[in-house]
């Protein structure tokens, strides 16, 4: 049950996952997400469903290693089974055709933008992809957004792979030079992500982001995973993960973000590579391990 078939490393920290799961495989539309949990003393956390093969009753899951749990996920092999994986879990994206669409993706972000990328190709929606990274070794997933997007650009912060800068650079260019824009999907670090709501906000157009805060059990119940979204209290796991970009409360999103950092520096320090899983500390945090300035 719920066995890794395939495992493949494609950037630093950075892995690729095909895990048996037919009942999931066969009911995940875009967007939506599954809460695993590695072993019996492990945390519960939260991983975007890049791709399903409902024929082979298989989905795909791409995460960074960056927290304790992720890095015992990346330390299963080919074969072993991941203990909990619960889902399809949250709404699935709202598709249809928008018309002309830019699609942002900033570090890991990039994995769950594939899915609601791909959705809005099938739709016949025209697609602009924006593709962030640190560097030219964290830039995942080119060839797959080529493969759905009439263009593609390439940002890193030092320049070592397409254009130097933020992804924001980017879409301000295209706003100013007044290319039409119908949607915008942004997924990537919270700052990325606030700053395309505020250079879509003065022209209104329509802009959805995927959030990533605390979340344990993905069914509402916790609590941990409240935003502040035009005024009130919505739940990730149930309300979202998307939502209006022009609505949301960025500046409480980052501060909750932040209420574990101590404990998940503690646990990182604690964590032992070579260790087994039972050796490892039973609770590591905050569940939002990824969303990081460098990649959500």
């Amino acid at each position: 049950m719920n066995e890794i078939v395939s495992k493949e490393q494609i950037a630093p920290d950075t892995w690729r996952l095909v895990v048996r799961a037919p009942e999931i495989a066969r009911r995940r539309k875009a967007g939506q997400f599954v809460v695993l949990r590695v072993h019996e003393k492990g945390e519960r956390f939260p991983l975007t469903l890049v791709s399903s093969d409902p024929d082979a009753g298989t989905i795909e899951l791409i995460f960074q290693a960056v927290g304790t749990s992720t890095k015992l996920l990346a330390a299963l092999q080919p074969g072993e089974d991941i203990l909990d994986l619960v889902g399809p879990l949250g709404r699935p994206t709202h598709i249809e055709h928008f018309g002309r669409c830019v699609v942002i993706g900033g570090g890991y972000g990039m994995a769950p933008v594939i899915p609601i990328a791909q959705a809005l190709h099938d739709a016949g929606n025209e697609l602009v992809g924006i593709n962030g990274a640190r560097s030219a070794d964290h830039v995942i997933l080119v060839d797959r957004m080529g493969a759905i997007c009439q263009r593609v650009e390439v940002c890193t912060d030092d320049g070592s792979l397409g254009r130097q800068g933020f992804v924001t650079a980017v879409l301000q260019e295209m706003i100013e030079a007044d290319e039409r824009i119908d949607f915008v999907l942004a997924i990537g670090p919270t700052p990325m992500m606030r700053g395309v709501a505020e250079l879509t906000r003065p022209n209104g157009i329509n802009t959805v982001v995927s959030l990533n805060p605390i979340m344990v059990d993905g069914t509402g119940m916790c609590g941990g995973c409240r935003v502040e979204v035009a005024g009130e209290t919505k739940f990730a796991c149930v309300d979202g993960p998307e939502f209006d970009a022009h609505e949301v409360d960025f500046d409480m999103l980052m501060r909750r973000q932040r209420m574990y950092d101590g404990l998940e520096s503690d646990a990182t320090r604690m964590f032992k590579p070579h260790s087994t899983p039972l050796d490892a500390p039973a609770h590591e945090g905050c569940c939002c391990e990824e969303d990081r300035p460098d990649g959500k």
